[in-house]
C-alpha cells in the first residue's frame, strides 16, 4: 500500500500537473520541506485523494474558500488545474457567484478578475 506522500504526490501531480509539481520539487529546500511533506501527505494524500466526492467538486470548493478567504495567490494554480479535474468555466464562475453572495462582491470579482486572466494565457499560450 502506498504511503499518503506517495498517494498525494500522485494526486498532486494528477491535479496540477508535473511541470507544476517538478518546479515546485526543485524549488523546495531544506528549510520548508517539512511544509511541502505536510502538504504532499494532508491536502494531496488525505483530502484530494479521498474519493467521497469528486475532483471538479474539490476545484469548485478550494477556488471558492480561496477567493472567500482573500487567498488569491493560489487562485491561478488551481483555475489552470481545472482543466485535469473537469471544472468548466460555468462550475468556477458559478462557485465565485457563492463567494459573492456570502462572502463579499469585492472578494469574488477579484478571483473572476484572475479567472479570466488565467484563461486568456490559457488561450494564448494553446497549441
Amino acid at each position: 500500500m502506498p504511503s499518503k506522500f506517495e498517494t498525494g504526490m500522485s494526486t498532486r501531480r494528477a491535479v496540477l500537473g508535473d511541470t507544476h509539481v517538478d518546479r515546485a520539487e526543485a524549488a523546495k529546500t531544506p528549510f520548508d520541506e517539512p511544509f511541502q511533506t505536510l502538504i504532499t501527505e494532508g491536502a494531496w494524500g488525505t483530502v484530494w485523494s479521498d474519493d467521497t466526492i469528486t475532483r471538479r467538486e474539490r476545484s469548485m470548493i478550494t477556488l471558492a474558500l480561496l477567493a472567500a478567504t482573500g487567498n488569491f495567490e493560489e487562485i491561478p494554480m488551481h483555475v489552470r488545474a481545472c482543466s485535469q479535474t473537469g471544472a468548466s468555466r460555468d462550475d468556477i464562475l458559478q462557485a465565485f457567484l457563492h463567494v459573492a453572495i456570502y462572502a463579499g462582491v469585492p472578494r469574488a470579482n477579484h478571483a473572476i478578475k484572475l479567472a479570466k486572466q488565467i484563461y486568456a494565457e490559457m488561450e494564448e499560450n494553446k497549441p
